[in-house]
């Protein structure tokens, strides 16, 4: 267990650092530098992971917190409703990417092509809304986390080594997963949608491109970077998403937690936030020239 812990922290690091270059990027971006539409997202986005990953769980902030004079149940809830937070917030914006990016290159002839203009224009008063969504629908894990007291009849379920889940009633604890899992299975599938719809554009728009003898423009395409990099985030955090979400379903519904199962599922959750800033980085041109212009110099 102290080496899946040791993993867990070399994980977490690693994806702090990743994403404190890239939110420093984007805001170098953002604050003269001709910033593209998704930046404002991405940056969004960066930033909600690196919180992730320091509220996740035994690492970082939460060992951090223990060191607070305040009372132990204020800091699990505190922590718990920031992680559960930026988790709706992360895939909420990996969504809203996803369904710029579709509509951005969407021919003129279809229908999303009406929807260009406006999405950038709400582009703002779409993550205000998000923000306010994620930070009213979150306020349920207050009553259900608390400070772990060390007495068994309270049937409580210890997921950290000071915090636990408080018992519920079944029938509030089945409309609370049940809420999570509409709220998550509409984000998810829309994700799914708008990636399907762009792997079909980019593999016709290749077929075209092959028969005019123009491949090459194709695979110097920054839209296409851009919507091969969006749909290869959107798959993988699908895949992690669902991988976490079966684990920690069949521990609340069966109300046990395996100290191993526990560990296996803070690595799957802390992956997304670590990989994304990894995949972004390296396809991005932008930070690659800026990059290759500071070993030349």
């Amino acid at each position: 267990m102290f080496s899946l812990k040791n993993v867990l922290y070399f994980q977490a690091g690693l994806g702090v650092l990743a994403n404190m270059f890239l939110l420093c990027f984007y805001i170098y971006i953002i604050l003269g530098h001709r910033p593209k539409p998704t930046d404002l997202t991405s940056c969004q986005l960066t930033f909600v992971h690196i919180m992730m990953l320091l509220t996740g769980g035994d690492i970082l902030l939460t060992d951090l917190l223990a060191s607070l004079n305040t009372e132990n149940d204020f800091k699990c809830k505190a922590t718990f409703y920031i992680n559960r937070m930026m988790r709706g917030l992360s895939i909420s914006a990996t969504c809203l990417l996803s369904v710029f990016q579709a509509v951005t290159i969407s021919p003129n002839t279809s229908l999303l092509a009406n929807f260009k203009q406006k999405v950038k224009k709400y582009m703002i008063s779409a993550l205000f809304c998000i923000w306010f969504f994620n930070f009213s629908v979150s306020t349920d894990i207050i009553f259900y986390v608390g400070g772990f007291t060390n007495v068994s009849e309270n049937k409580q379920i210890m997921v950290t080594k000071s915090c636990s889940l408080l018992p519920l009633n079944y029938i509030i604890r089945g409309l609370i997963l049940t809420m999570t899992i509409l709220r998550d299975v509409f984000l998810v599938g829309v994700m799914l949608t708008t990636s399907v719809y762009m792997v079909i554009f980019l593999f016709r728009h290749q077929r075209q491109c092959k028969h005019l003898h123009s491949i090459s423009h194709l695979r110097a395409s920054p839209e296409k970077r851009a919507t091969q990099t969006i749909v290869l985030l959107v798959v993988f955090f699908v895949v992690m998403y669902w991988v976490d979400f079966i684990i920690s379903s069949t521990s609340v519904l069966l109300w046990m937690y395996d100290p191993v199962l526990l560990t296996a599922q803070k690595f799957v959750v802390n992956a997304y936030p670590t990989i994304t800033p990894l995949v972004q980085i390296s396809s991005d041109n932008r930070i690659i020239n800026r990059l290759k212009n500071l070993q030349s110099q």
